[in-house]
């Protein structure tokens, strides 16, 4: 069974390019292209270079002594919290900034939950002189109000999605409205692995960077290039996908998602779609979804704004049913306390959607041989104002 996906795009049964005619042309333009354009060696200089320079990458893969002493085993950090911008999100803007240039689009849109994605695709529309559009909910806008702001002073425009829960899936759709409108001149840059074909597979391929970078990194610090577990917090999945990539197909390193449970699987109030979801259609991708029994969307829920999508992208809904990746599901409470735990044992402050990953190490037992390299997707800042709240600090 392969992990990757076909030529139909498609990961197993999920996936594919479930579309309004209106958007047909420019999905299909892309489709044609991604692969021509991103294998060219002029945007493969480009691309690395930006990488390099701008982004700061590599990120460190850092062996994390004391979090590894307290849980018995090695445990590294991929550190992609040190990228500018504070996120893995960068990686795919750059990526897909110079794709939209050599498509001819001179307008941006892009959706955005805890702000990271929104902030990333704001830098390079000023990087590059494009005119940026960025739709995020009511809700979001309030609770990650230092994003909003940095958005905002990198030129963007922040529109507001007022229906529906008010967070990620109702700015996605503002989006996708936006582009049925704006057909000609227009790319919609999205943030994570989800979306019509073959924008999770080309997201893959720009977060790829990442488990490239692991198993080099790896094989300097521990002689081998294939850690024993990758562990990455799932919403769409971009920063999974871009930990898993160049392991997909290796079945001697397993690979954990971390997804959000909110206040508990059962409570109603939650974000895990692997247990609560079933087969569906959103946002042009066939995928697992959280949906009442007529087939209406569930609202998600969780004090992560990253996390709180009712979907997860075709890769990990494929990488669920198959087997191939283990799903474990992370309570609010048991995130900020595993956030906090970092903070006392490293010095790292995390991103909450990243905290909900360390959480994993209460739940779970490696061995003391086992090498456990996990992504930290995104650093703190943005959510300083939750901790507060949390901890009453």
């Amino acid at each position: 069974m392969s992990y990757n996906i076909n030529k139909k795009g498609y990961y197993g049964k999920f996936g594919g390019a479930f579309i309004p005619e209106m958007l047909y042309p420019n999905v299909e333009e892309l489709r044609q292209n991604y692969i021509k354009v991103m294998a060219e060696p002029d945007f493969q200089r480009e691309f690395n270079l930006l990488l390099k320079d701008y982004v700061g990458r590599p990120s460190p893969l850092y062996f994390a002594k004391r979090l590894s002493d307290k849980y018995n085993t090695k445990i590294y950090l991929k550190r992609e919290d040190l990228n500018h911008t504070g996120a893995h999100k960068i990686n795919n803007t750059i990526g897909q900034i110079l794709m939209a240039k050599r498509l001819g689009k001179h307008r941006i849109i892009a959706e955005t939950g805890a702000g990271q994605h929104g902030v990333a695709t704001a830098t390079v529309c000023a990087l590059m002189g494009l005119e940026c559009i960025v739709y995020m909910g009511e809700i979001d806008i309030a609770r990650q109000a230092p994003n909003v702001a940095r958005m905002k002073m990198l030129g963007a425009t922040v529109v507001p999605a007022l229906s529906g829960s008010r967070t990620l899936k109702d700015a996605t759709n503002e989006a996708i409205r936006d582009w049925i409108n704006n057909p000609v001149d227009t790319h919609y840059i999205i943030g994570s692995v989800v979306g019509p074909h073959p924008y999770p597979d080309m997201v893959a391929r720009f977060q790829s960077v990442v488990s490239e970078e692991i198993q080099w990194q790896l094989k300097e610090q521990e002689g081998t290039s294939k850690p024993d577990y990758v562990v990455a917090c799932v919403g769409g999945g971009s920063n999974a996908a871009g930990a898993y990539y160049h392991f997909l197909e290796d079945t001697n390193v397993n690979l954990i998602a971390v997804e959000a449970a909110g206040l508990g699987v059962d409570s109603g109030e939650s974000a895990a779609t692997s247990v609560l979801g079933r087969e569906g259609i959103i946002h042009g991708s066939k995928t697992l979804l959280m949906q009442t029994k007529d087939g209406q969307i569930t609202e998600p829920y969780s004090i992560s704004a990253g996390l709180d999508y009712p979907g997860v992208g075709p890769m990990h809904a494929h990488l669920y049913t198959s087997g191939r990746a283990e799903f474990i599901s992370i309570t609010d409470d048991e995130a900020m306390a595993a956030g906090l735990k970092l903070c006392k044992l490293e010095g790292i402050i995390p991103a909450i959607e990243s905290s909900h990953a360390l959480a994993i190490f209460e739940k779970k037992t490696f061995n003391p041989n086992d090498i456990v390299v996990l992504s930290l997707s995104g650093r703190g800042d943005k959510d300083l104002e939750t901790y507060i709240n949390h901890f009453k600090l």
